[in-house]
């Protein structure tokens, strides 16, 4: 069976680096058409989840501590499928190696739930424009890990774009969502996790550049609302 490593890397970059080698180990079977690459990506994206459950939610590791991950998989009738069995996790901290292990049994016993499960998404909104729109940050905890940029349709809709860090890069396409007479922040964090389960996976690079333009236009406007002269 072949198997992914992703080498010595530091936990920040594992995500784009089990995405860039899995589309270079699939990389013919793409090209021959016998694979999907949205296959690819979706398989990425379920071993990236685990990785993120077990790294950051159940060790709290730091985006700069070290980490190898190796485990095989195999193709078959266009789908990918991970031999979790044989999925082993180093973590260069100050964690025992029976701890780490101990995570990775206990997430190997609900993959299934894991890869079903959303993170626990707040939407959380940020500013109004000057045009009318809103810009919203999304966060797991008290980390910020993307931001939506929201253009009122109606009273009732909206159309969303944005980008998600963790745990895998995403992009949400413009996508109308319907408030059902809540707030934009109750309505999206309700939803928040079916945007991300439908958005296109990217590269790190494309969805951070997405979150930077958003915090530059919630700093502009708020440069334009300290500046505004009191009446």
């Amino acid at each position: 069976m072949p198997v992914l490593s992703t080498g010595y890397i530091i936990a920040g970059a594992c995500a784009d680096k089990v995405r860039k080698t899995m589309f270079a180990q699939l990389r013919d079977q793409v090209k021959a058409g016998t694979l999907d690459s949205r296959e690819v990506a979706r398989a990425s994206g379920e071993f990236n989840r685990v990785l993120y459950y077990i790294l950051v939610e159940r060790l709290k590791v730091g985006k700069g501590d070290v980490v190898r991950a190796r485990i095989q998989y195999d193709v078959e009738n266009g789908k990918i499928k991970w031999a979790y069995d044989t999925f082993s996790l180093e973590v260069f901290q100050r964690v025992p190696d029976e701890k780490v292990m101990g995570e990775v049994k206990q997430a190997i016993q609900q993959v299934e739930k894991l890869v079903e499960r959303a993170p626990a998404y707040v939407v959380e909104k940020a500013i109004t424009t000057s045009y009318g729109d809103h810009i919203l940050y999304i966060k797991i905890g008290e980390e910020k890990v993307g931001a939506l940029m929201v253009t009122p349709i109606n009273e009732e809709q909206v159309l969303v774009r944005g980008a998600v860090l963790e745990p895998t890069p995403v992009i949400i396409d413009r996508t109308r969502v319907s408030l059902e007479g809540k707030p934009i922040n109750t309505a999206l964090t309700e939803k928040i996790a079916d945007l991300v389960r439908t958005a296109k996976a990217v590269e790190s690079e494309e969805a951070e550049k997405i979150v930077k333009d958003a915090e530059a236009v919630v700093e502009s406007e708020s440069k334009k609302i300290e500046a505004k002269p009191e009446e």
